[in-house]
């Protein structure tokens, strides 16, 4: 066991996301693998061990880490996963099957919460102790920082923002619920209000820029947004105006000094950003607005794998602030 070098596993439904760092924090390999979700949770196991062997080789180390940090797309309370539909889990005991496995210290966490700490640790959040965390993406989710660590609630789902109502008579949403932000703002909800003009006879400009394939995304609405169509440009205010709402809410229940947002839907940030501000800075309480600063996200789809290194490096007592990002 490399007892200086720790790893940090994202774990998605369809892949896996390794990184190994030593205690400084520097990033000394990274591995990407397919999870095979659907061949149940041994592979899912062996793909990890895999994936986690492939990135110390990669790293010219032998043997396993000193410690694993590792982030999950569902609910998380003290190494349980309460559920994680992607994964097939419900009330699964992670941490201890990962001891076996790995036989050093395992930290588990929600994928959302560590991609927020990896915005504060190495990102756009360093320097501000109190932080929310956005992204906007196929889904919305979020994680909150507090005073430099992460707040999970008492059951491990604290920072679910894309689950704040914006429209009670809204879109019905997978949660159950209806007119959630997620419902309304994320990609899923972009393309699908785009399949619905199309469904009417309407969104030519929209059906123009889709892939060769046929199908309608957000991607599509985005490019055909860029190029001034009217229909889309509606589409993408909509979602930017619910982000706005949902914004103000948590601005002004936590009163955070930094918001960072990120996500593939704010690829199109020169339509959203102006808009979102606009609703943000109507709705936010005089105090709040005053104390908080809107910024893009800053380290992508690595931000999940980050965060979870600089989990598995406070079990070891490694850097986890900004002296030394990851390269």
């Amino acid at each position: 066991m490399q007892a200086n070098v720790v790893a940090g596993i994202d774990l998605g439904g369809t892949k896996i996301l390794t990184a190994v760092a030593d205690r400084q924090g520097r990033v000394l390999a990274e591995v990407r693998l397919a999870t095979e979700a659907a061949k149940g949770t041994r592979v899912i196991l062996q793909n990890v061990r895999r994936s986690v062997e492939q990135a110390m080789s990669k790293a010219e180390l032998a043997g396993l880490p000193g410690a694993i940090g590792i982030g999950v797309p569902g609910a998380v309370q003290a190494g349980l996963v309460h559920l994680a539909p992607n994964l097939g889990w419900q009330d699964y005991h992670l941490t201890e099957d990962l001891g076996q496995l790995f036989g050093c210290p395992i930290a588990v966490a929600n994928d959302a919460n560590l991609a927020a700490l990896g915005e504060y640790c190495f990102g756009a959040g360093q320097g501000s102790d109190n932080m929310v965390y956005i992204t906007v993406s196929t889904g919305v989710g979020g994680g909150i920082i507090y005073q430099g660590e992460i707040m999970a609630g008492v059951s491990g789902t604290a920072g679910e923002i894309g689950h704040i109502t914006i429209d009670p008579q809204g879109p019905r949403c997978n949660c159950g619920g209806k007119g959630c932000l997620e419902a309304i703002a994320s990609g899923t909800a972009i393309a699908r209000q785009a399949r619905e003009l199309a469904a009417q006879g309407r969104g030519q400009g929209i059906l123009s820029h889709v892939d060769a394939d046929g199908v309608i995304t957000a991607t599509a609405v985005g490019r055909a947004a860029a190029a001034a169509d009217p229909e889309a440009r509606e589409i993408l205010h909509r979602a930017a105006g619910a982000l706005g709402i949902g914004l103000a809410a948590v601005a002004n229940i936590l009163n955070p000094s930094l918001i960072v947002i990120g996500g593939g839907v704010m690829a199109m940030r020169e339509i959203i950003w102006p808009v979102m501000e606009a609703e943000f800075n109507a709705r936010t309480h005089r105090g709040a607005r005053r104390a908080v600063t809107l910024v893009n996200a800053a380290l992508g789809g690595r931000a999940g794998v980050l965060g979870a290194l600089a989990l598995a490096l406070k079990e070891v007592g490694g850097v986890t602030g900004t002296t030394h990002p990851p390269v």
